[in-house]
């Protein structure tokens, strides 16, 4: 039995060999489309009428051109006949465009709604994956792909439902039509030219699909390189680096560019064959039905009426080769998203799991933890501590030694392999993880903002917060000084992940926010790690008093900040080395008394940099 922390394997989803088959895919739609049924039957009403109405078309025009046989100076003729008929033949164009009309306004709210609960559901899918699969994932490419297949839905429906239904239905009608009133020959060389029509397209389309696959890949590849060079300006300015990232962009640019004259050449030469088959097809009929017009057996009107549905039923078919490539890349766009949603979550609710109770001031306790990232590379051997209702307990230790793990273990960002964690008594993995977030807040030591305002940022602790709240968290972070002598106050923008703020700044929203969320166990991550020393010890008593009649965990590299922690854990290598207040390990001399001493003889800090 794998353990919940243990790397995933990969789903059979993950692997293109493995890519579902198209059937599977469509049925894997149509659930969201039958949920608007009465819409698809109704739109699939007004399909079959407009393609009845369009094959009506060379059977009124046959009748047309046959009643202009009438005897000279008969005017009653001239003005019933042919009017009446020019009448009727114009109401059938006209119904045919309607009935179009009507089937795509009908059917436009299942579409959107299909595209809209299958993209929210990719949304929602992708926040309730771990945190490993965030940390591996390329943004810019998965984001593309999102894209593409919203967008394959409406192209999905549009041509499988309302193309190639659509054209089906009108062979039939034609091919039955033309059985019935001339020989079966009309029939079978219909039949035969769109069997070769549709095989040739069908293969050829198959082995393109390739070069459009590739196509798409590399695509998606320099989408991503863009995005994360982008998002790394800074890293580039800092290295001087923008020719290497533009020679990566263009890497990918030139196999993109390569990949798609592939695709255009054997595009060209599934259009040529097209028009060869088409053009025999198209001959072998009209020789057919001249040769009846000769021998008596067919009127100059019927000889339209072939022409007229040959025209009809070939232009629809001009377009298949297009049609059906873009529905099998609506397919696979579409599959590359429902492999998205069929993407094993790692952490996950237990059946019936209940909310977290017992909050007022809940006890944590560690017992007995073990967690690996990788089974090869244990992180934490054997931890147990607690932290008692109301009370601080501080880590402190070497980097890489475990302590920021304790904080994601506890926000099951991974579930542990070993061992319990429990919160106000119940064990984390036994209730659900929304009740275990809700009940922590957390400010990091890598703070990432919202590309909005400041008032946006802090009022993400708790949404819907009134700004008189919102400036009081500030004014108890010492940062709503700072926002109201900018010239927009509360409505500035922060940037792209808050760059346009210094990193004491952007600390600083970050404990505003989660002063406002309120939680009744609070965890700070290196929360000023950030900040200069003098804006350190000015915020170091908010801290403290936000962690008043708290229960909370403190995560530090500056020893100055945990001083009044009622336990302070020392750890190394995953283990716990040391624990006790700060003057009962001072007096022990060991591992934290060195670390005092070390850092009592370093040199100030530097205050950090200002804001652009």
């Amino acid at each position: 039995m794998r353990h919940h922390g243990e790397p995933s394997p990969p789903s059979p989803a993950d692997n293109p060999a493995h890519r579902r088959s198209d059937w599977a895919t469509l049925s894997r739609l149509l659930p969201y489309l039958w949920q608007y049924k009465w819409r698809v039957v109704l739109a699939i009403v007004f399909m079959v009428g407009a393609k009845v109405a369009n094959v009506g078309v060379p059977v009124l025009l046959k009748n047309l051109v046959d009643a202009m046989h009438i005897q000279p100076g008969d005017p009653a003729a001239v003005l019933v006949v042919p009017g009446g008929l020019l009448l009727a033949y114009g109401l059938l164009r006209l119904s045919t465009s309607l009935f179009t009309e009507l089937r795509e306004l009908v059917f436009a709210k299942a579409t959107q709604g299909a595209a809209r609960s299958i993209a929210l559901q990719t949304f929602e899918h992708l926040h309730a994956l771990s945190l490993r699969f965030h940390l591996e994932r390329q943004t810019g490419g998965m984001t593309r792909d999102i894209e593409r297949g919203v967008r394959g839905i409406e192209s999905l429906i549009s041509f499988t439902l309302f193309n190639i239904g659509a054209t089906l239905i009108e062979v039939f009608m034609v091919l039955t039509i033309l059985a019935l009133r001339f020989d079966a020959w009309f029939a079978w060389i219909t039949l035969a030219a769109l069997a070769c029509y549709i095989t040739f397209t069908v293969v050829l389309t198959e082995w393109r699909t390739q070069f459009r696959r590739q196509a798409n890949e590399f695509d998606s590849a320099a989408h991503s390189k863009a995005v994360d060079s982008l998002l790394n300006y800074e890293t580039v300015k800092y290295f001087n680096n923008e020719g290497f990232e533009a020679r990566r962009y263009d890497e990918s640019l030139q196999r993109l560019r390569t990949a798609r004259l592939k695709a255009q050449s054997t595009l060209s030469l599934l259009n040529t064959g097209q028009q060869l088959i088409i053009t025999i097809g198209l001959v072998a009929m009209l020789w057919r039905a001249t040769q009846g017009v000769v021998d008596g057996r067919m009127t100059l009107g019927d000889l339209v009426m072939v022409n007229a549905f040959m025209i009809q039923l070939y232009i629809p078919l001009n377009f298949l080769g297009v049609i059906y490539r873009e529905i099998k890349q609506s397919l696979t766009d579409l599959d590359k998203m429902f492999t998205l949603m069929d993407r094993e979550r790692e952490v996950a609710d237990a059946p019936g799991a209940q909310p977290l109770a017992g909050l007022a001031q809940p006890t944590v306790r560690f017992e007995n933890v073990e967690f690996a990232y990788d089974p090869a590379r244990p992180i934490l051997k054997g931890i147990s501590f607690e932290i008692p209702a109301g009370k601080t307990v501080a880590v402190v230790g070497p980097s890489g030694s475990g302590k920021s793990t304790l904080a994601r273990l506890l926000f099951r960002f991974y579930d542990i392999q070993r061992g319990r964690i429990t919160m106000a008594g119940q064990e984390i993995r036994e209730v659900t993880q929304a009740s275990v977030r809700q009940a922590i807040g957390i400010v990091p030591q890598d703070t990432v903002l919202f590309n909005d305002t400041v008032a946006y940022n802090i009022a993400y602790g708790r949404p819907g917060a009134s700004q008189a709240e919102i400036e009081e968290a500030a004014r108890a972070a010492r940062i709503h000084d700072f926002i109201v002598v900018t010239p927009k106050g509360y409505a500035t923008m922060v940037g792209e992940r808050g760059l346009k703020l210094s990193g004491g700044e952007k600390q600083r929203v970050a404990i505003a926010r989660t002063l406002l969320k309120n939680p009744p166990v609070l965890i700070f991550d290196e929360a000023t790690s950030a900040l200069d020393s003098a804006n350190e010890r000015a915020i170091q008593a908010e801290l403290q008093s936000a962690a008043r009649n708290r229960t909370t965990l403190l995560i530090a590299h500056r020893l100055s900040t945990v001083v009044d922690a009622h336990q302070i854990l020392v750890m190394d290598a995953g283990q716990i080395v040391e624990r006790g207040t700060h003057s009962e390990l001072l007096a022990l001399g060991g591992r934290y008394a060195s670390m005092w001493a070390l850092q009592k003889e370093s040199p100030p800090e530097s205050p950090s940099a200002p804001a652009p």
